[in-house]
């Protein structure tokens, strides 16, 4: 029986996830183990990792691919994310965590990144969803992706993630009036409003969030609404309740809140009024959570239970 293994290095973790086709079921797990990491400590100004950023990196990547033998060694794509993809020193984190563990990271572009998410959420929606609108909001950037088939028609990478927006509009995570608030979600506007071709949300579409960032202000909201079963589901006016939740509650309490996890904390904020803009931006005025993203849509592929691709989806600009 065919089976497939994903090593996810991002920000907060390293994930190795393994899953196996069966017959009647999608992607049915085999095993998964998670090294947690604190990348976001260990970066400098610039985004370059430090020396210890690098040694956990190392670390985690290790423990991830010896935590069980049985794992299929050549079937395992090692990715990482933003965190590293967009680090000065890139090069050097990947060439050493090769020497250390045997293991050799890859880095997606963003668009791919954005592809397979779409590729993901368009399994996961189901052979009779319409037109799909895809919204990830990582640490590093923001993927969009739209269109009617089994790949989508354009894919969008933006340089607008919750970890670089706190970086550099949000520093330590918080803000100190309702005016710098106001400016902060205003430059997210203007950038997106400046991105040619962004998918709209169409009548009779689907808007589908696959990220984390989505997942825990969805949590938040339903907490609020003392609707549980709304989970998977997030409005507008629910998110700028949300904004303001987070925008009073200073980075250190914000776990306190229910849904927002204690290492995604500090940077729940911006990730907050970039889904916000997202989602002014692109029309939508609710979307589904969906917990497939890229990572999903590798695992599809490997295992040949996605159409591959004929040509590639139209890029920003």
């Amino acid at each position: 029986m065919r089976q497939a293994g994903v090593l996810d290095v991002g920000c907060h973790s390293a994930l190795l996830t393994v899953v196996r086709r069966r017959p009647g079921t999608v992607l049915e797990p085999v095993f998964s183990r998670k090294v947690r990491l604190r990348l976001h400590e260990t970066l400098d100004g610039k985004g370059r990792l430090d020396k210890a950023g690098m040694k956990s990196v190392e670390r985690a990547v290790a423990e991830a691919v010896a935590a069980d033998p049985r794992l299929p060694g050549p079937d395992v794509f090692a990715f990482a994310t933003s965190v590293i993809r967009d680090a000065p020193n890139r090069d050097e984190i990947i060439a050493r965590v090769a020497r250390a563990t045997g293991t050799r990271l890859r880095v997606l572009p963003g668009e791919e990144e954005a592809r397979l998410a779409y590729v993901a959420a368009r399994r996961w929606a189901g052979p009779t969803a319409g037109q799909l609108l895809v919204l990830d909001i990582g640490g590093g950037t923001v993927e969009i992706a739209s269109g009617t088939g089994d790949q989508p028609r354009v894919v969008h990478s933006l340089p607008l993630g919750a970890r670089r927006i706190t970086r550099d509009r949000l520093p330590g995570g918080s803000v100190a009036s309702r005016r710098g608030l106001a400016e902060v979600l205003q430059h997210l506007r203007r950038s997106l409003e400046a991105v040619p071709d962004l998918p709209q949300a169409e009548r009779g579409g689907r808007v589908l969030a696959c990220s984390k960032t989505f997942e825990q202000l969805a949590r938040l909201a339903a907490a609020q609404s003392r609707t549980p079963r709304t989970r998977r589901r997030l409005t507008l006016p629910q998110l700028r309740t949300a904004v303001s939740l987070l925008a009073d509650a200073a980075p250190s309490r914000r776990a306190e809140l229910p849904g927002i996890s204690r290492h995604r904390a500090e940077q729940s904020l911006a990730g907050a009024l970039v889904a916000q803009a997202l989602m002014e931006a692109c029309g939508a005025k609710s979307v589904e959570v969906c917990p497939w993203s890229t990572r999903e849509g590798l695992l599809l592929e490997q295992l040949g239970m996605a159409p591959a691709p004929a040509g590639r989806p139209r890029a920003a600009g």
